[in-house]
């Protein structure tokens, strides 16, 4: 079932304050969404059951995102394997089967491009899921985001609801999380240059050997894709979502340092992990819904620069 979303119902955005979830509630708010609900951990606590179903149950959403999870970077995965997956499990079940006993219509679930095998053929097409042992260090992360799609899944053939899953690939943009300790790449970057150039520092030391290759896509990009496929997808499979092309982490590196201005030294750290050696999604199905991404990564990275700056007193970090 496809065809535009009714701007006036209930609209959930679980996790609405995270980056993608932030992202997404900005487009829907643009795109004339005038009924939208969220709660921050604060106020809902999404691993708590009773009360998720008490929530649902007195806004009963029409649509629903699934945007909220446990994240963190390769430290925090492989650090805290047992958070990862006992918390995201809870949160997904708790969510998909309260919007299911409350007659949600249509949900997305917003998974990770981390649910492939480590070493799977590049770029990664949707039936590589569950050919192969996954990336270690995220396995319970990957394993739990797995759990999600299965669920969707399992949704539309038992009740034959229009439910679908959405893996976008790596995620940067406004909202970030910048800490030391639970950023990924890109935000690590973004805060390491920036200090040094703010600290007068002539050297930057960043992990690994620089040489894997990653996708990055604009959270605001991946926003769009998702309203995109709310209204244009219906199909028993997950959708990859990101650009289609990769650089490497040292190209990444000379972004980043080019817009915040640093010219000193960089010095690569190898007995540092470096992750998956590849990781670029096929998103011919994406395409073949009528959505590309619009967003530059040069472009991006710049504006995520100027966001950074103008809101480091009070970012994730």
């Amino acid at each position: 079932m496809t065809g535009p979303l009714d701007r006036s119902a209930a609209f959930y955005v679980a996790g609405h304050r995270g980056l993608a979830g932030s992202a997404i509630w900005r487009k829907l708010q643009t795109e004339g969404f005038r009924n939208l609900a969220g709660r921050t951990s604060g106020e809902l606590d999404l691993r708590d059951r009773g009360a998720v179903f008490g929530f649902f149950a007195a806004v009963k959403p029409r649509y629903v995102v699934l945007a909220a999870a446990k994240v963190g970077g390769i430290l925090a995965n492989s650090t805290y394997p047992v958070d990862f997956l006992s918390e995201n499990l809870r949160i997904q079940l708790n969510v998909m089967d309260a919007a299911l006993e409350h007659g949600t219509e249509r949900l997305l679930f917003l998974g990770s491009s981390c649910i492939y095998p480590k070493y799977a053929e590049q770029p990664i097409t949707e039936d590589a899921l569950l050919t192969g042992h996954l990336e270690p260090t995220n396995d319970a992360y990957a394993i739990a985001k797995i759990a999600g799609i299965l669920q969707v899944q399992a949704v539309r053939r038992q009740y034959g609801l229009p439910w679908i899953s959405a893996m976008p690939t790596n995620l940067y943009g406004p909202g970030d999380n910048f800490s030391p300790q639970g950023s990924h790449v890109l935000p690590a970057l973004i805060r390491r240059y920036t200090e040094a150039v703010d600290g007068g520092s002539s050297t930057v030391t960043n992990w690994g050997t620089g040489s894997p290759r990653r996708e990055f896509l604009h959270v605001d990009d991946m926003a769009d894709a998702c309203l995109h496929l709310l209204e244009h997808y219906d199909g028993p499979s997950h959708v990859n979502v990101g650009t289609g092309t990769d650089v490497t982490i040292k190209e990444v590196a000379g972004l980043v340092a080019d817009a915040v201005g640093y010219s000193g030294d960089v010095v690569w750290d190898s007995g540092k992990p470096d992750g998956t050696p590849q990781k670029l999604l096929d998103v011919s199905a994406l395409a073949a819904s009528g959505w590309t991404a619009k967003i530059g990564l040069a472009e991006g990275i710049a504006d995520t620069v100027r966001w950074y700056r103008a809101n480091r007193d009070t970012v994730r970090s």
